[in-house]
């Protein structure tokens, strides 16, 4: 036991070398092959809807919490919350949803796109955060997880885009407030 121990001891030393964490975190080779390990090993629970369910709670909280949060500050009137999943009438899976009962135009895009603003969040956590963590193989290793998965699931569903598309006046006032901000970045 005290030989692990040991063992374990110096590996931890090892990782946290300053050569090697330079090695780590100057790399983006390093970096992509991190992120393409833990999608990998994410889509291996895929085979079991426990597993699957238990690996993606957390972004599934964190993509629906966004479309709860916007729906219930733009009067969408949210009913239901629920990230555990459950079998589609396609036989997929729904890993989580959100229910609303007063969509209409002005808040059908923005509570059904949400999730982007998540985008936003990882944003802020790289640039504020990150810099302020101290530097050990855990922590980015860590850091790079959290951003999987926040950036992961940023991304809208197809349901989210077909709801945000169910009203025109509503994509067409939304395009409109989008163009107007891009020509304000000029």
């Amino acid at each position: 036991m005290e030989y692990v121990q040991a063992l374990l001891y110096k590996f931890n030393w090892w990782i946290n070398t300053p050569e090697f964490l330079a090695l780590l975190t100057n790399n983006r080779f390093l970096l992509i092959l991190l992120v393409i390990i833990l999608v990998r090993l994410k889509y291996n629970t895929y085979s079991s809807m426990w597993a699957t369910a238990l690996v993606n709670i957390p972004g599934t909280l964190l993509h629906e919490l966004m479309h709860f949060l916007v729906g219930l500050v733009l009067n969408a009137h949210p009913c239901n919350f629920t990230i555990f999943p459950r079998k589609s009438p396609d036989g997929g899976y729904v890993m989580g949803s959100v229910g609303f009962r007063n969509v209409t135009f002005y808040n059908a895009v923005p509570s059904a796109l949400a999730p982007l603003f998540l985008l936003v969040i990882g944003f802020y956590i790289n640039r504020y955060y990150l810099p302020q963590m101290p530097l050990t193989a855990t922590n980015y290793i860590l850091y790079v997880l959290l951003q999987t998965i926040i950036i992961e699931n940023a991304m809208p569903s197809k349901a989210d885009f077909r709801v945000a598309g169910m009203y025109a006046k509503g994509v067409l006032l939304y395009s409109a407030l989008f163009i107007l901000w891009l020509f304000s970045l000029l």
